[in-house]
């Protein structure tokens, strides 16, 4: 038996702002005006067995405005940004700018204090392996770091690929499989 798990990345929080390490920014009319017009596409997703979501407000207003209900999940938050929490990775790199090469460079560091990018990694992998192997469907709503993390791990590719992998709001894939075996399914769309 195999488990059927669907990440869909939170909407937007704002159009307008840079993105901001660790943001927990609620959702603006821009992010809840591109729900409506997803939701038909996703609608779908929402008679999964089991239903989730990061602990950020975009990610549980999200989940909510799709009709989900989740069930909030502290393994799938954000990865633990530190100082640098509430700052763009300009401003970052602008005082920091050693700091941001050691942290983009080894993903064993973290020279912002929080949490190393492989820990994180491992951290949302470790989620995605203790999921209940059932029949039915698992769809999970999550910032885009944790679907990023979420692919690294399950493709077992070197955390590196972090970097390389582009997740935009309100976009999913699908892992099939089980603990230490996930697959990365794509689905034909709409004709």
């Amino acid at each position: 038996m195999t488990s059927r798990v669907s990440l869909v990345a939170a909407a937007r929080s704002s159009g307008l702002l840079a993105e901001r390490f660790d943001d927990d920014r609620p959702l603006d009319p821009t992010g809840l005006y591109e729900i409506r017009l997803a939701a038909p596409a996703l609608a779908s997703l929402g008679a999964a067995e089991l239903r989730y979501c990061s602990p950020t407000p975009r990610s549980r207003a999200t989940g909510d405005a799709l009709g989900f209900a989740p069930l909030v999940q502290p393994a799938l938050r954000d990865c633990d940004m530190g100082r640098w929490r509430g700052c763009t990775l300009a401003d970052v790199a602008a005082c920091e700018p050693a700091a941001v090469d050691a942290w983009l460079a080894d993903p064993r560091a973290a020279p912002h204090g929080g949490e190393p990018l492989l820990a994180f990694i491992t951290r949302v992998g470790g989620w995605l392996d203790t999921r209940p192997v059932c029949d039915g469907a698992i769809v999970a709503v999550a910032e885009p770091a944790v679907v990023r993390a979420a692919l690294v791990y399950a493709l077992k590719a070197p955390p590196s690929t972090y970097w390389n992998v582009d997740v935009g709001p309100l976009s999913t894939v699908t892992l099939t499989g089980g603990p230490g075996r996930w697959s990365l399914r794509l689905e034909a769309g709409a004709r």
